[in-house]
């Protein structure tokens, strides 16, 4: 089978294209053709080097395909099923723990960037009705990311107002569980193209950062001084100060993001002042992952995947296209 590597320390340059055999099923586990992935900002770093992993690792965290084969013990997956995986290949349920991180698809193990694969079977579930295997692959991390931040997290209810940033996979998850809701979406993006496409989704208000560099203000106007019931803060220390500006007293931010910086300072008085609630998260387990795709079925959401569709091969190419910032909504690549 074809898998694109790795090779250390990283960078664009440095993914090839390699063949190797696919192992049979061993018990507990499920082989899958794998049909599609979609990129991840986690995925970005792995291919360029700032998340260290082994030579020759096979990155991606996110894949769909078809069962082929199932070994001893297996019985929630058959030959012939779709399915999609998980975040972190072993956990089921309850917090994510320091050892789920070591057994991360296409980090601590290999990934999805490959046309076949077995794993364990904690590792899949089973796609939504209806969903083609390029929708499948947007879900693992980008949409199990925004779910929890608002459903198991921040417990989203009908009349709250949610903010979410920018035009990525987890915002545009935010933006479409939020409606589902029955909350209030006001969104952020730096493109008049972008703000009309994000209110075609959904989003009730958008606040241009590039024309209002203290979009907080904006989003206090908008609320009539309140300010929101929940952030979805993709953009680290860069845009966490402006999104405490942004939340009501009490107010919620799943902070699951670092675009605009790694580390910075932690304006502690005001999260006191305003007695906020800053929850840090990393994806979710396989549990809420099917709690999601159930209510994805009832609500019928659909992912946003962006016009460029790109070929294994040209895996390099998706990255930097991601680089580029150009997309709208997931970049998906086929198999």
């Amino acid at each position: 089978m074809t898998v694109v590597r790795v090779k250390k320390p990283g960078g664009l340059d440095n993914l090839y294209v390699d063949q190797r055999s696919v192992a049979a099923p061993g018990p507990g586990e499920v082989s899958l053709r794998v049909h599609a992935t979609s990129l991840n900002y986690h995925d970005y770093l792995v291919a360029v080097g700032h998340l260290p992993s082994e030579d020759g690792r096979v990155p991606m965290s996110d894949g769909a395909g078809v069962v082929t084969a199932v070994g001893e013990g297996v019985s929630e997956f058959a030959v012939g099923d779709r399915v999609v995986s998980t975040f972190f290949s072993d956990c089921v349920d309850g917090d994510v723990q320091d050892r789920h991180h070591s057994l991360t698809f296409g980090d601590g193990i290999d990934g999805f960037a490959c046309t076949e694969a077995t794993v364990p079977q904690t590792g899949l579930t089973h796609a939504p009705v209806g969903y083609s295997h390029e929708e499948a692959a947007t879900l693992p991390c980008a949409a199990v990311t925004a779910w929890r931040a608002l459903v198991y997290e921040g417990g989203i209810k009908p009349g709250d107002t949610v903010l979410v940033q920018g035009t990525g996979g987890v915002s545009l998850f935010a933006l479409q569980f939020a409606k589902a809701a029955g909350a209030r979406v006001i969104a952020t993006t730096s493109s008049p193209a972008k703000m009309e496409k994000l209110r075609a989704l959904g989003a009730d208000e958008v606040v241009n950062y590039r024309e209002y560099p203290e979009w907080s203000a904006q989003v206090m106007a908008l609320t009539q001084g309140r300010g929101v019931d929940h952030v979805v803060e993709i953009g680290g220390a860069g845009t966490f100060a402006q999104s405490m500006q942004s939340c009501r007293n009490g107010g919620h931010i799943s902070m699951i993001g670092v675009l605009a910086g790694f580390s910075g300072e932690v304006p502690t008085a005001a999260i006191m002042g305003r007695q906020l609630k800053v929850k840090g998260i990393t994806v979710g387990s396989r549990r809420q992952q099917q709690d999601m795709i159930r209510a994805i079925d009832v609500n019928g959401i659909r992912p946003v995947i962006d016009d460029k569709i790109f070929a294994l091969e040209s895996l390099a190419e998706a990255f930097r296209y991601q680089e580029s910032g150009g997309h709208f909504g997931k970049i998906v690549v086929t198999m």
